[in-house]
């Protein structure tokens, strides 16, 4: 790794310029929603061009705004970064959303000092929300903190599953599933739903790394248990390539909430 060492905070100018970055991104992508055309990624999955006119301008706008710190996108470099500060893209999480006119899809950045996120930021376009998270020092949605009370608060009994987890329901046919499901089609958020009290857990059965930076500090921040069922994303290794690498989770709003799915989880990841 770069041995050379990096603010570990950001400072406000540069959160500034990194909100007028998304400021940007989000109101081309609102402009786009509706009017574009997708295709297909040789893994199959959908891109628009929106998606690659995303990734390039918050890539360079990046790398003007943190010079030297490396990024590590979805749609770009997918290889961990040798610089010991850097940042981790989603341009647009939640693509088939997006393609399909259904209008819940997010813009997820995320930097990390020394292997964890410090900084997190997940813009949703269509409800103009912006979520931040800053490490030992909270999390804000459109500039009003969140806690802990404002979660419990709110009472839901919601289970978010993504498209890939759902199928542990036919593996356990005469159990019955721990929560209401939701499946909403957006792996960050679907996470961060927990942290602000939408749903009481989320199962994620293949999120990359770009699907949960964001979301993970969000979720730190907020003293959410998360248990990685397989690979551990503090573990990242300088120049790792984690294009086929996924990161099984579960998110839970409490202790009792994650005992609750864990066999669930431990179920999807059975060979």
């Amino acid at each position: 790794m770069n041995t050379n060492r990096r603010p570990e905070k950001l400072s406000k100018l540069q959160l500034d310029a990194v909100n007028s970055l998304l400021d940007q991104v989000s109101q081309r992508q609102r402009e786009d929603f509706g009017n574009i055309n997708s295709d297909l990624k040789p893994d199959g999955t959908l891109i628009t061009e929106c998606d690659r006119w995303s990734d390039k301008t918050i890539v360079q706008g990046l790398g003007k705004i943190a010079e030297k710190e490396g990024v590590l996108s979805e749609e770009g470099c997918q290889e961990v970064p040798q610089s010991s500060a850097f940042w981790v893209v989603d341009p647009l999480d939640g693509t088939t959303n997006f393609a399909a006119r259904i209008p819940y899809w997010a813009i997820s950045v995320a930097r990390f000092v020394e292997g964890r996120p410090q900084t997190a930021f997940l813009d949703v376009p269509a409800l103009n929300k912006r979520i931040l998270a800053i490490r030992g020092q909270g999390v804000w949605i459109n500039g009003k903190p969140l806690t802990n009370e404002t979660r419990d608060a709110s009472g839901s009994a919601c289970v978010s599953l993504c498209s890939r987890s759902i199928r542990v329901l036919q593996r356990k046919p005469d159990k019955p599933f721990p929560g209401k499901i939701r499946l909403l089609g957006v792996a960050s958020l679907n996470m961060t739903s927990v942290a602000i009290g939408q749903t009481v857990a989320a199962l994620e059965a293949t999120p990359k790394i770009w699907d949960l930076a964001a979301a993970w500090l969000v979720l730190s921040e907020l003293c959410c248990p998360i248990k990685w069922l397989d690979l551990d994303p503090a573990n990242l290794q300088p120049g790792q390539n984690l294009k086929s690498a996924d990161f099984p989770v579960i998110a839970a709003s409490s202790k009792a909430e994650l005992e609750k799915l864990l066999p669930w989880g431990e179920e999807l990841i059975k060979k």
